[in-house]
């Protein structure tokens, strides 16, 4: 089996990588024994790999590169395979998919234990690292890969490359970043292109073909990972994908379990899973009440993952949905966000924001300590009133 494994190896190292770097490249620690980059579909965690593998210092013939879900793969101990690798000089394994793998995380620790291999392997989003690994959990490093941020996109497009801000700053600061951001770009001009196809690297192969991509994602996260990861009946697949085209044309404050749970013809109770499932999944975001205020008895908040998804879901989309959408994805990289009673969503406990389009005014907020309005089709905000687009520069 390792000759044919290698033979594929060989034939992904040869490949040309990806000048361009995801922002999750330069905050992995790469001298770590074990690291795990879990994510979406199409978040680019494969090209992470091969550009890790191009820059390393081993030799091709000392790399493994296997695609757990290779046919290949079938019926193989992976164990057994990284070991025969490892007593040939291996030195660095790259395993692409580990979540198509039954019981991986066993395989993992005895590669962790019984070799001095360089592991790094790929995964769902919906994996489960404590639960899957255990142990091995303290000694592995995780890495979530997000969808791509608008600063990301206007970089991969070749119109621009601008460094990132950190929220404290955005918020703070964002009427002195808006004039050298819009000194190299006028931000507007992109963004709705952004919103509409720019949020998986795979743009570039073809932005005509972008919707037929995206909904392949979709309909694999649903029928190939999220059922195999949490054993669902293939019977019970549809309902999630009509959660997902419910969820499309719906404003968010609409959404209640009633009427979730009997379009989608499953009780409260598994419907509740399959939310949680497809959260985990990077199919959707699930937001609860601040924990400091008593909104956090309310029904959640439930989001699409991000804005490119409601192209593929629906025809007519909610653009209050799509606004919140956008603003919660790039927020969830590195803070906590709730919804709020009075503004839309209250980050990290501490910064409240709404978001609305240029007549929204700030009489919602007006009363409450840092809260901030977050403005669509603004190029530059002014006070507390930040523009929409500037919150896609944090990552």
């Amino acid at each position: 089996m390792i000759p044919i494994l290698s033979k594929l190896s060989k034939r992904f190292l040869s490949t040309k990588p990806s000048s361009f770097k995801r922002f999750l490249y330069e905050k992995i620690d790469f001298s770590a024994k074990i690291i795990g980059i879990v994510g979406g579909r199409g978040s680019g965690k494969t090209t992470l790999l091969h550009q890790y593998a191009k820059s390393s210092k081993h030799k091709p013939s000392q790399i493994l590169y296997i695609s757990c879900d290779h046919p290949a793969l079938i019926n193989q101990n992976i164990y057994d395979l990284a070991d025969d690798f490892y007593t040939h000089g291996g030195k660095l394994l790259l395993l692409d998919e580990i979540h198509k793998i039954k019981d991986f995380s066993a395989h993992i620790k005895a590669i962790y234990d019984f070799t001095d291999l360089q592991v790094i392997f790929s995964g769902s989003s919906a994996i489960n690292i404590k639960h899957e690994i255990g142990d091995l959990s303290r000694r592995a490093l995780v890495y979530t890969m997000p969808v791509l941020s608008f600063r990301e996109y206007l970089s991969l497009k070749n119109i621009v490359q601008l460094k990132a801000y950190t929220l404290e700053e955005i918020l703070t600061s964002h009427e002195d970043i808006v004039v050298d951001i819009i000194s190299e770009v006028k931000p507007l001009e992109h963004f709705a292109n952004y919103l509409e196809y720019g949020m998986y690297p795979f743009f570039k192969e073809g932005i005509n073909s972008y919707s037929d991509r995206l909904l392949e994602v979709v309909n694999t996260t649903v029928d190939s990972d999220l059922a195999s990861i949490f054993n669902i009946n293939y019977e019970k697949l549809d309902a999630l994908k009509k959660v997902l085209y419910m969820l499309c044309s719906t404003t968010p404050y609409e959404v209640n379990k009633s009427k979730l749970s009997t379009s989608a013809g499953v009780s409260w109770s598994t419907l509740s899973k399959y939310l949680d499932y497809m959260q985990k999944g990077s199919l959707l975001n699930i937001l609860r009440g601040s924990k400091g205020h008593k909104t956090i008895q309310l029904p959640n908040k439930i989001l699409l993952n991000n804005p490119n998804l409601f192209g593929v879901l629906c025809a007519k989309s909610d653009i209050g949905a799509i606004r919140e959408s956008f603003i919660v994805s790039q927020l969830l990289t590195a803070h906590q966000v709730h919804y709020h009673y009075q503004g839309d969503f209250i980050i990290d406990e501490q910064f409240i924001i709404e978001v609305g389009g240029k007549s929204k005014d700030a009489k919602q907020i007006k009363e409450l300590k840092n809260a901030y309005l977050a403005i669509d089709d603004i190029e530059s905000g002014y006070d507390n009133a930040i523009p929409l687009w500037m919150f896609g520069f944090l990552y």
